[in-house]
């Protein structure tokens, strides 16, 4: 079983002739919305990918709430942890560019009502080597008491630390699992600059200190990640990216559905990078999903 304690968004999703630069303005193309969010994003994700997952989170009173839910209902996705709160249910202000490329604000509204009492609740409902997903979309205080609770119970902890966030390193610090993508990773290891070679040196020393497991996405480059003193590496599919916005998602979900069914580490890593690459082949977050059936036919070509 796998709880994702995170956020749930209404994305706004415009797609432009290119990303604009700093007071600029360009030409839409074409506007859509969409739910997202990337706790929700992941519990969808890790739905997908054939997992039973409880989703732990809130939405707002307002004309959001109900279609930010709308994937998550329909793949089966148990609902019961959402709780609704006198706010605007948080969205996501998105602008894709014609290379794929996109630029995101996020406004919290409901998101930033989840407290330490609401994580304790969702890991009460868990057991022993059950899985713990989090992100940086909801407040750090709601965040820590998930991790901490999750140590005491004997839950495997996962965090995405993404958005970067300034409590993002300490509390990474505390999961057994960390997921990041290259800017993110350099900020947890207080590196900068990083080229492949140190990057993985730097991985190796975190782990042999702290014990965790480290994830470190690489986009066209697939994925590197040091387990238990040793390097893995898996590689994604070879595509033309028509939106970005849903493969770190995608990945993290499908990597968790992947431990929680019992593959193999270096399995788990290669159908969550075959995975996150074919989220870059459609538009919006939850919408470009894949289902497993689709992941596992992809998986040769890997």
């Amino acid at each position: 079983m796998i709880t994702v304690l995170g956020s749930i968004n209404m994305d706004l999703i415009a797609s432009v002739s290119r990303l604009p630069k700093p007071g600029e303005t360009v030409t839409g193309e074409n506007f859509v919305t969409a739910p997202g969010g990337k706790g929700a994003n992941q519990a969808l994700a890790a739905r997908r990918a054939g997992a039973d997952v409880i989703m732990a989170g809130a939405t707002g009173e307002d004309e959001f709430a109900v279609p930010a839910l709308t994937y998550l209902r329909y793949d089966g996705v148990n609902l019961n942890r959402v709780k609704s709160a006198s706010k605007a249910t948080g969205v996501a202000l998105i602008f894709v560019g014609t290379d794929g490329e996109n630029v995101i604000a996020i406004v919290a509204g409901a998101n930033g009502t989840v407290t330490a009492e609401d994580a304790k609740a969702a890991v009460g409902d868990m057991k022993r080597g059950d899985t713990l997903m989090l992100q940086m979309e909801i407040p750090p205080a709601a965040i820590e008491a998930g991790l901490k609770a999750a140590k005491e119970k004997g839950v495997i902890s996962v965090v995405n630390i993404a958005p970067i966030t300034p409590d993002a390193k300490r509390l990474a610090e505390m999961a057994d699992v960390v997921i990041a993508n290259e800017t993110e990773f350099e900020l947890f290891s207080g590196k900068k600059a990083l080229d492949s070679a140190s990057r993985e040196a730097e991985m190796l020393r975190i782990n042999q200190e702290t014990k965790q497991t480290l994830i470190v996405t690489l986009g066209a480059e697939g994925v590197v990640a040091v387990r238990n003193g040793s390097l893995h590496r898996a590689a994604g599919l070879k595509i033309e990216p028509v939106d970005t916005v849903g493969a770190g998602d995608t990945f993290c979900g499908y990597f968790a559905a992947g431990l929680d069914r019992g593959l193999r580490f270096e399995a788990a890593l290669q159908r969550a990078a075959v995975a996150g690459s074919l989220a870059c082949t459609k538009a919006g977050a939850q919408p470009s999903i894949p289902f497993d059936r689709d992941v596992q036919k992809n998986l040769k070509t890997a």
